[in-house]
């Protein structure tokens, strides 16, 4: 008797070990799980964990979808664009997007990330090519592009938000013009730049002269203030100098008399090729026949007077005596 309940036993454990299997589902850090009863859904698990469901998913009682949870990553490569003036790029971007809505997601997709990414990247395409149509050619090539990526963004984010996602940021990996627009673009791009330069050369000269200008009239400003002060100083020097003489003078006449010949015969026979013609009886050799300064010549003739180093006296003519 016994024997013949073991396997009854044995399939009982059996049923209960499956339906205990089937009723348990595990979720981890990268998924988020969505528990579907009867096509409705019953519940979405957002935190890692062990959770239970009734069994039998395949009577459609209760099933699970799982999704991810990280953020993900749509490119759209090698879509043309059109900018103000008719110059298209050919343009490369990508999309980070994270599923923060699973309930909605199910809802409106049926939780298909393909059928997700292929409404974002028709939204995405048409983000872009308002933005590009808005602005100038060169927007694109500026500082401008992150404004224009910012732009792309928000106008992403309510569609998104319709499908359960979250639009986390947009790039522009790629901005180039196309082949048949690029040579007259790079003509006219270097036109510019040349026409740019030529400004900057201009306004540079420009401030060239003008520094030019202010240094000269400081250097006649500086030069007439350094020749006005060297005129005063001079005339100074000269007061006091003529003041000393004075004063030397004053003091003792016939010693001052003494020193400024002496003076005159330094300053006057100082080179060897010097000559002087003058009469023996000038005041400018008292002081060569005494230190008194005093001429002495014969009564009847003028003798002549000795010549100095250098210089060369004429004879005197005879005088008549008193």
């Amino acid at each position: 008797m016994t024997s013949n309940r073991l396997p009854v036993i044995l399939i009982i454990l059996a049923v209960v070990l499956v339906g205990l299997y089937s009723s348990v589902y595990v979720v981890n850090a990268r998924e988020q799980a969505i528990v579907v009863r009867f096509g409705e859904i019953q519940s979405v698990k957002t935190e890692p964990g062990i959770y239970f469901k009734l069994p039998f998913s395949f009577m459609d009682a209760d099933r699970v979808q799982l999704v991810e949870k990280q953020k993900l990553r749509l490119d759209l490569d090698n879509i043309q664009v059109q900018v103000k003036g008719g110059a298209t790029f050919d343009v490369d971007a990508f999309v980070i997007y994270s599923i923060n809505d699973a309930r909605r997601f199910r809802e409106t997709v049926s939780g298909d990330r393909d059928a997700a990414e292929a409404r974002l990247r028709t939204r995405l395409d048409s983000a872009l090519r308002r933005v590009y149509g808005l602005r100038e050619f060169d927007a694109a090539l500026s500082d401008e592009r992150v404004s224009m990526m910012l732009e792309v963004r928000d106008d992403l984010r309510p569609d998104a938000e319709l499908l359960g996602l979250n639009i986390e940021d947009v790039r522009i990996r790629r901005t180039d013009l196309t082949a048949d627009v690029a040579p007259n673009t790079y003509n006219r791009m270097r036109s510019e730049r040349l026409a740019e330069a030529e400004l900057l050369r201009a306004q540079g000269t420009e401030d060239g002269l003008r520094r030019r200008a202010v240094a000269d009239r400081q250097v006649v400003e500086i030069t007439a203030d350094a020749q006005r002060d060297a005129e005063i100083l001079r005339g100074q020097g000269d007061a006091e100098r003529n003041r000393v003489f004075a004063d030397a003078f004053s003091r003792n006449p016939a010693f001052f008399e003494f020193y400024r010949s002496m003076a005159a015969y330094s300053s006057a026979l100082s080179s060897q090729d010097t000559t002087l013609v003058l009469s023996p009886n000038s005041e400018f050799f008292r002081y060569f026949d005494s230190a008194a300064g005093g001429l002495q010549a014969p009564a009847n003739t003028a003798a002549p007077a000795p010549a100095a180093p250098g210089t060369t006296a004429p004879a005197a003519p005879a005088q008549p005596a008193n």
